[in-house]
């Protein structure tokens, strides 16, 4: 197996007169036309200036008839201000020096979904053993931007810069990819959540199908070509009754918008792997749970409601058998995202061109151990000493599946994966965190 770097504990110490008017000679053609002439110059092409706006006022272009929120619009609002703030040396530096590895071998790192949780913790790791590191978030409102911030904090106080943009934006990109000759991609943006695509389902094409072509395009095209791995999900395995999860079961019957543009970017990734030799692997998580998570997730809103003494929903299938996740603890999921880009060959393309068969892999990051949520309610209960008032209902039809159980047979054998923290250690974490960052409003360090 390929030599591992060493991967440090994230979670260590730190944590922008007029000319004067000449006359000119009367022309002698006719007589209308000198009439005509006659008209001071300025005057007739203020006329022509003033027909030409309100030629633009009724018959406006395309481009200018999308609404004003419409996406056109704001890919163009986008574009401008970072046409603006792209523009010194001083924005330039910072992405240089959080670019540049500290140590001799280390690599130059793009982070995509920097302050997202699993990219946050990512980042910190990668930073702390030496590796350069450039983040690259849009900061979006699917849930609290507060959260985001301060996950933000905590990368600028480990020397990472985290640039506010969006993956869809071809000319930021191509301007990071100018300033850093990136080793490696790390792409953990995406529109995350199975129910909020019922929603809102056009940000999840828009962020994890067109965003991930977009970042692709720019990576194939780059000389030369950087590494790329990836967050997939273990949604894609869908309706699969069959289990554990392996990486060879099918694929192709997703149960929600989300697990199907996380199959797609599969797909994606492999014509760009056959096509440009770009290396990729994708790493499919399960439920990864722990300190700075999301706000979206059940064991996270769970605690928030059993502190205030609120009603938590408890969702069965039929004959009462009760949902139950494969929780990951996000300390195992790092390790397995690191061992990822240490194990990952050279992509072989440059300039766009294939020169050569590129290394194409997933891999299951999962905990091997599902658990019931009835369980994780238990769990919660004894660390907040606070009996949870429970409701339980019959699960709906909202695109979540009835469980997730992974198989990391392959990602132990070939990236050394080892997770090693059960569910309850995983939670004490957690709450120790919720507490302190809920509770007292002081934010944890690392």
């Amino acid at each position: 197996m390929t030599q591992l770097k060493p991967i440090l504990s994230h979670l260590d110490s730190i944590p922008s007169t007029p000319g004067k008017f000449k006359s000119e000679k009367v022309s002698p053609f006719n007589t209308t036309f000198n009439r005509f002439r006659l008209v001071p110059r300025f005057t007739l092409w203020s006329l022509v200036s003033l027909l030409a706006v309100l030629f633009f006022l009724f018959f406006p272009s395309p481009a200018n008839n999308a609404a004003p929120d419409s996406p056109a619009i704001r890919i163009k609002r986008r574009n401008l201000q970072n046409s603006v703030s792209l523009v010194g040396s001083k924005w330039e530096n910072r992405v240089l020096a959080s670019g540049r590895p500290s140590a001799k071998e280390g690599f130059s790192v793009l982070v995509t979904g920097a302050v997202g949780f699993v990219g946050t913790h990512v980042s910190v790791a990668l930073k702390k053993r030496g590796d350069g590191v450039v983040g690259l978030d849009n900061f979006n409102s699917y849930y609290d931007t507060g959260l985001k911030k301060a996950r933000n904090a905590l990368l600028e106080k480990s020397g990472i810069f985290v640039v506010e943009g969006d993956i869809n934006d071809a000319a930021l990109l191509e301007k990071l990819f100018d300033l850093v000759k990136f080793t490696h991609v790390m792409h953990l943006a995406a529109q995350a959540g199975v129910r909020y695509a019922m929603k809102n389902p056009l940000s999840y094409i828009h962020s994890n199908v067109d965003g991930f072509v977009n970042l692709l395009e720019i990576c194939k095209s780059s000389n030369p070509q950087p590494i790329v791995v990836w967050a997939s999900s273990s949604s894609v395995y869908g309706l699969n009754s069959k289990v554990p999860f392996s990486e060879k079961d099918r694929t192709d019957r997703p149960a929600s918008l989300y697990a199907a543009t996380k199959k797609a970017g599969e797909e994606i990734a492999h014509s760009y792997n056959h096509i440009y030799g770009l290396s990729i692997t994708g790493l499919r998580f399960f439920t990864v749970y722990g300190p700075w998570g999301r706000p979206d997730m059940a064991y996270y809103f769970f605690t928030k409601d059993i502190l205030k003494g609120k009603e938590i929903k408890i969702y069965e299938e039929v004959d009462h058998v009760t949902v139950a996740r494969d929780f990951t603890y996000i300390d195992d999921v790092v390790k397995g995202c690191l061992a990822a880009l240490d194990t990952a060959q050279k992509s072989t393309g440059s300039g766009g061109r294939k020169k050569g068969a590129a290394q194409l892999r997933i891999y299951n990051l999962g905990n091997t151990t599902p658990v019931p949520i009835g369980r994780l309610v238990s769990i919660l209960e004894k660390l907040l000493k606070t009996k949870a008032k429970k409701k339980v209902l019959p699960m709906p039809r909202n695109g979540d599946v009835p469980f997730t159980h992974a198989n990391i047979t392959l990602a132990r054998e070939e990236l050394g994966y080892k997770p090693s923290t059960d569910l309850e250690a995983g939670l004490k974490k957690f709450v120790k965190w919720y507490v302190g960052y809920h509770g007292s409003k002081k934010k944890s360090s690392w």
